[in-house]
């Protein structure tokens, strides 16, 4: 036994949330957050409706059967539902030591998909039928890691090149790979996390606004130096200048949800997926919801989300360590910060970027890594 596992040990002594149990003091598990696995299973029944609701059309249009999605997302989400159960009988201390070889497979799959795919987006890794999405797979990974570095340092914190700094370093390099791809959104979200992550951890708040600061002109080069980033913003000032083109799908996303009403025309009568609104199954299935449920669905799939956001810090104060603390900050502010932009972007608050909405938009990575993280949440919850 290392002396890290030493002063481990010494703590969990004197803490009732431990028992000994063959020399070792191990984690007295309860049954964990029943409310937040029920939200979110709630979550994910609504979102394969709603998948199946929107896609069934075009499905049937291009494959000849209208269940293609559907069988598939069911597929993702037993997928999802088993390791979301494995994560929660794991006691998630023993994740730690797999934050840095977690990171290293993260980073050669980021690397990879940008050797081996073609093309100007280069996101996901196909194996036959099934495409994977590495970048979803490094945000929990970056999340695992930050919240151990965080935890190790301890008071170095407060010195930034001995502290903070090195874990920036490991996060811009993530951030610039999933840049690269290109997906900016994805880059932009869990550099939000992170920094939230690292107030959080005590970094001090000077280093994270001069660090915010530098990154502003860089993230201004990233979005006007590309000519369809550029058009986005130009279209989120005047979607309805050029409706037909530029501002065709947040047009249409808009008029989906204005049509519905309080609520809703009903389950499966959208007219947008009827081929006006461009895959409304991923990233704008809010639109569907709002259209087919009306204000009144939409409305409780927002609060369904301040759910999950408040139990999440609710389970992230009740951590029995710092680790754990961070940890679960870090799931839930990227569950909640995803939700946020997707629903910011389908009302027209924001520009217009591909960012999957929780449980809810058709997609097997976003599904499967969501659901894994909700996994470590519940796990977390059951030592508290």
């Amino acid at each position: 036994m290392g002396k890290r596992d030493l002063r481990t040990q010494k703590r969990k002594r004197g803490d009732p949330r431990y028992k000994l149990k063959r020399g070792v003091y191990t984690p007295e598990y309860h049954r964990g957050d029943i409310f937040l696995l029920s939200v979110v299973l709630f979550l994910v029944f609504i979102g394969v409706v709603m998948v199946f609701s929107a896609s069934a059309i075009v499905s049937h249009e291009k494959f000849d059967t209208s269940y293609l999605f559907l069988v598939k997302q069911l597929i993702w989400t037993v997928l999802g539902a088993f390791l979301m159960l494995v994560l929660t009988r794991i006691d998630y201390n023993k994740l730690q030591k797999f934050s840095r070889p977690l990171m290293v497979l993260s980073f050669g799959l980021l690397v990879l998909v940008l050797l081996i795919e073609s093309g100007e987006i280069r996101r996901w890794l196909k194996f036959g039928m099934v495409s994977f999405q590495p970048s979803e797979m490094a945000k929990l990974c970056l999340i695992l890691y930050v919240a151990d570095a965080l935890d190790r340092k301890g008071s170095k914190l407060h010195d930034f090149k001995k502290g903070p700094l090195p874990i920036l370093i490991v996060t811009a390099i993530f951030l610039i790979l999933i840049y690269a791809e290109p997906d900016l959104g994805t880059a932009v979200i869990l550099g939000l996390v992170i920094l939230a992550m690292m107030f959080m951890g005590g970094v001090r708040l000077s280093h994270l606004l001069s660090l915010v600061l530098v990154s502003l002109p860089l993230l201004y080069f990233a979005i006007f130096h590309v000519g369809y980033r550029r058009e986005r913003i130009l279209t989120f000032i005047n979607p309805w200048a050029d409706a037909q083109r530029i501002g065709y799908q947040i047009v249409q996303a808009l008029l989906a949800l204005g049509s519905g009403g309080f609520f809703g025309k009903g389950l499966g009568a959208s007219r947008a997926k009827l081929f006006f609104l461009p895959e409304p199954y991923t990233d704008f299935i809010f639109s569907i919801i709002g259209e087919e449920l009306g204000f009144l669905g939409a409305s409780l799939i927002i609060f369904l989300f301040v759910i999950i956001a408040w139990r999440g810090l609710r389970i992230a104060t009740r951590a029995p360590n710092q680790f754990g603390n961070l940890l679960a900050a870090g799931i839930t502010f990227l569950i909640t910060f995803q939700a946020v932009l997707n629903i910011s972007i389908v009302t027209a608050c924001l520009p217009t970027k591909g960012i999957t909405l929780p449980f809810l938009s058709y997609g097997g990575s976003s599904l499967v890594l969501s659901l894994a993280g909700v996994g470590i949440l519940l796990n977390i919850s059951r030592q508290t």
